[in-house]
């Protein structure tokens, strides 16, 4: 093994273990103020604030350059599905600070098991063990209630991370549903670099760009849940033909 390739093992357990520094010590120090916030859930729009914050201190003090461009701009107080593709650690942060509307998460219960974000990942999300029937049919009414005050949702709907080789796998049917049974846009994202920067290979990972794309929302009005596959497939295809104009 050559000195250029010690060099880079090096970096890249530097780097995972700063990513976890970054991320855990915003929480520290602001974590009288968090806790305030998640008192009372109609106090989550501050908390939200506040979680867009440590997302940008994160993705700048990786090194991360990112740019979002807008096909449309979501209006102020009104519910919305985001849906994007799953490819890093670090995509729940460009999911924060690509989105200015207050929204939930609904992720994996495995999660919550992280020291420190886990306390407030398990607090402020939705969460689900995919493989309960009973726990992803309670997804749906913890989500409406959500919703009905005033809310967006955010699922990741490849319902995982696929395996590296696989650019875009396909996608679970809860957000559509979800999104048709309560008719709210659904406002697909591609994001392009994610996987080159912060994959979830342990040796990996560098600065650089991470680009990001919030498509053209899709309608939901007047579709039925026999539409389901229909939408969910043209959703796909809009983030997979996104994924090969940035990396052709």
């Amino acid at each position: 093994m050559n000195t250029m390739i010690v060099f880079k093992y090096i970096f890249w357990v530097l780097y995972r273990i700063w990513f976890y520094i970054l991320v855990a010590l915003p929480i520290v120090i602001l974590f009288p103020v968090l806790l305030i916030s998640i008192s009372k859930e109609s106090w989550y729009p501050f908390f939200f604030k506040i979680a867009r914050v440590w997302a940008k201190i994160i993705l700048i003090g990786m090194g991360f350059r990112y740019s979002i461009k807008r096909d449309e701009i979501p209006q102020k107080d009104k519910s919305y599905m985001f849906i994007a593709n799953h490819t890093s650690m670090a995509d729940i942060m460009l999911m924060l600070v690509s989105v200015k509307n207050p929204f939930v998460f609904v992720g994996k219960k495995e999660l919550a098991k992280i020291p420190l974000f886990g306390f407030f990942y398990k607090r402020t999300c939705i969460l689900v063990d995919r493989s309960s029937a009973k726990s992803r049919q309670a997804v749906f009414l913890r989500a409406q209630r959500r919703l009905e005050s005033g809310l967006s949702i955010c699922i990741f709907p490849e319902g995982g991370v696929p395996e590296e080789h696989i650019d875009l796998d396909e996608f679970k049917d809860g957000a559509f549903r979800l999104a048709i049974n309560h008719q709210i846009p659904i406002v697909p994202l591609t994001f392009a670099d994610n996987k080159k920067r912060f994959s979830y290979t342990f040796f990996s990972g560098n600065p650089g760009r991470m680009r990001v794309k919030i498509h053209q929302f899709l309608s939901t009005k007047d579709l039925t849940t026999d539409d389901t596959k229909t939408i969910n497939a043209k959703a796909r295809d809009i983030i997979l033909k996104q994924l090969e104009v940035f990396n052709p």
